[in-house]
């Protein structure tokens, strides 16, 4: 899940990049098989009358070279409001092992509507240098052949990210997802390594809800590896 201390042998060929905190990704790109983690993200409003806490645990385990398979569980305050199951496969490297990419999908089943949704998004991730490094995601919020609310939204995701001093990365986190029931959110972030494979994000950033003004929102999530 975080980018700052994978074990060696998953940087055999892909570039050691961090995993932005809000748009998760399935360990790694280029992830070894039998690499699992388990980690919880939880995000808050900080104004409005929304004070929802939306909190949700996953497990996330590689089961070949490059392809990963996480099960999801979110749940606002204390109500579970869905199922997740996501699955995401490494293409390999370019630019001499600075560039890695590869591709995500969520199954999702919403269990107050009743319904199924899911989401494909294409992924890479850059080495710049010793410092430097970013992950761009971009797809389909909610792949449908006919029409609708939301439906076939613009999903984008960059972040950014600066390696600042031993087990410690910063980072700039922007999602985009388009349609009637999109939203912008700009997330700062802090990435720390707590103990030996066990780290911590954390961030104060705003989101912007389609028709709506920016809102302060805050995040935190929690990792262990294993």
């Amino acid at each position: 899940m975080i980018g700052l201390c994978p074990p060696a042998a998953a940087q055999t060929e892909y570039p050691d990049v961090p995993e932005p905190m809000i748009f998760d990704m399935m360990r790694p790109l280029g992830a070894k098989r039998g690499e699992m983690e388990a980690n919880t993200l939880a995000t808050v409003p900080l104004s409005g009358s929304d004070k929802t806490v939306n909190w949700a645990p996953e497990i996330e385990y590689a089961l070949t070279d490059g392809f990963a398979i996480e099960g999801e569980l979110p749940f606002e305050d204390g109500r579970l409001v869905e199922l997740k199951l996501g699955l995401q496969a490494a293409f390999g490297t370019l630019n001499g092992g600075r560039t890695a990419h590869g591709v995500q999908y969520l199954g999702i089943y919403d269990r107050h509507a009743r319904d199924y949704r899911n989401s494909f998004a294409y992924m890479v991730a850059h080495r710049y240098n010793d410092r430097w490094s970013s992950v761009t995601m971009a797809g389909l919020g909610d792949i449908a052949f006919s029409g609708g609310r939301g439906r076939n939204a613009a999903i984008v995701n960059h972040s950014l990210f600066y390696d600042s001093a031993d087990g410690q990365v910063l980072g700039l986190e922007i999602n985009y997802r388009g349609g009637a029931d999109g939203y912008v959110l700009a997330m700062p972030q802090i990435h720390q390594r707590l103990a030996h494979k066990v780290n911590v994000q954390a961030g104060i950033g705003a989101e912007r809800p389609h028709g709506n003004v920016f809102r302060p929102k805050a995040g935190i999530r929690l990792i262990r590896e294993f």
